[in-house]
């Protein structure tokens, strides 16, 4: 009986503390700065998992900044949070800033991720022989625009990827055109697939466009490490990324590595959140379908998905 009240006593002593250690925690006036990046659902899901901190009793910031420059940010603490971090895009800069030290892996999302050359269905009756990458690269003049001819077009994001390396290490006679954001991205795949032109662009899953055109990823020879650093692996001896981006990559969430010191429940509560493909692409498509800014698909999202929010939230920190 002794050792019984012993261990309940020392286990209400454990909440009290812990209770007493979330309230000053909140009485910080520093928000979290969760960043922005350029395309809907990192936006979007970056709003709920603020949500989910104001509804905590946190203060909350963002920051619209360019992927190239969150790095510093994060490792730097003028940033803290990241919801979506791409394999395909962001592997080696995230590993970097890891392993420097000032910014922390926060875990996995569920969500599998693709980043590559993507078409609509229609296409592949004016290319024959799609999704394989040698028809694309046979019938590359069915792509040309103004912008190319008599090359292909491509088009492509602001985003890390090794398009024109690809290209030539492959010898496809295309152009990369490099669009501003993934709003132009859609702009031109809506006016293609309206007058059911030829298109090849830059895709990613998960995203909206899987839920509202049928398309293909373009399946190019499969991805290696090697393939980014050694010119003699592959089908072309001479150069790298003779190959296409990684399958069924991973989506994780990256923090500064002072979060955990300084919100210990945010920070344990980001590394409970993980989003599934289809609530990632739901989160876009209440945007670029829906029409609603990335706010108010926040607000709509969180209320599809209750029972999903709450289970996010820590033990001790409600």
């Amino acid at each position: 009986m002794y050792v019984f009240k012993r261990a309940t006593l020392c286990l209400l002593v454990s909440c009290v503390l812990c209770h007493f250690a979330y309230a000053s925690e909140l009485k910080s006036k520093e928000p979290i700065n969760i960043v922005t990046n350029n395309w809907t659902s990192q936006i979007v899901l970056s709003h709920v998992v603020g949500s989910v901190f104001e509804s905590m009793g946190y203060q909350v910031a963002y920051l619209s900044i360019s992927t190239s420059d969150q790095w510093g940010a994060l490792s730097n603490g003028f940033a803290h949070v990241q919801v979506e971090v791409w394999e395909g895009t962001m592997a080696d800069m995230f590993k970097r800033m890891v392993e420097e030290g000032g910014m922390v892996d926060m875990g996995d999302h569920f969500a599998k991720t693709r980043e590559e050359w993507w078409y609509p269905e229609y296409v592949e009756s004016l290319c024959p022989g799609l999704p394989d990458w040698e028809a694309l690269k046979a019938c590359a003049g069915v792509f040309s625009t103004p912008y190319s001819a008599p090359l292909g077009t491509y088009y492509s994001g602001p985003w890390e990827k090794p398009d024109a390396a690809r290209v030539r290490a492959l010898g496809m006679d295309f152009r990369v055109k490099v669009l501003a954001d993934g709003d132009a991205l859609w702009e031109v795949l809506g006016e293609a697939m309206a007058q059911q032109k030829p298109i090849v662009l830059f895709n990613w899953t998960p995203n909206w466009v899987e839920l509202k055109y049928p398309g293909k990823f373009v399946e190019f020879p499969a991805y290696a490490p090697e393939c980014e650093t050694d010119p003699e692996w592959g089908i072309n001896p001479e150069f790298t990324y003779d190959c296409g981006n990684p399958k069924g990559g991973w989506l994780k969430k990256a923090a500064w590595s002072g979060m955990a010191e300084t919100w210990p429940c945010a920070a344990r509560t980001l590394q409970k959140i993980r989003f599934t493909n289809k609530q990632i692409a739901d989160a876009s498509l209440l945007v670029d379908i829906n029409g609603m800014s990335p706010e108010e698909a926040a607000v709509v999202w969180l209320q599809q998905h209750p029972e999903i929010s709450q289970t996010w939230i820590a033990e001790g920190c409600r």
